[in-house]
């Protein structure tokens, strides 16, 4: 797959979980393995530097805040910019899943 798609692939799946809820690094590891039923596995070296490109672009802001067990964490909010950004992301994704598709000779998948 080419690198593109697969950063976009990952932005656009992170981005859909934050607008689920706001969540903790590890926490978006955990809920995307559990949503992907385990297809979807990121390491912690692959989800950060994604998280703080989303922050710099400004598609979500990071927020400190004492998770359930008492600990300190970051915790990452998607902004009004981030959700449209999702809106694009899936748009372009349609189009490289239908030119895919059109390349299997029209077999979908899932």
């Amino acid at each position: 797959m080419d690198k593109r798609y697969m950063a976009l692939g990952t932005s656009m799946l992170v981005l859909r979980l934050l607008e689920q809820q706001s969540m903790y690094g590890y926490q978006i590891i955990r809920e995307l393995e559990q949503q992907s039923r385990m297809v979807f596995r990121l390491q912690e070296g692959t989800l950060y530097p994604v998280l703080h490109s989303l922050e710099q672009q400004g598609a979500v802001v990071s927020v400190q805040r004492t998770a359930q067990n008492g600990r300190m964490r970051k915790y990452y909010e998607i902004t009004s910019y981030g959700r449209r950004l999702l809106q694009d992301k899936t748009e372009e994704w349609r189009t490289y899943e239908t030119a895919v598709n059109q390349v299997m000779g029209g077999v979908l998948f899932g």
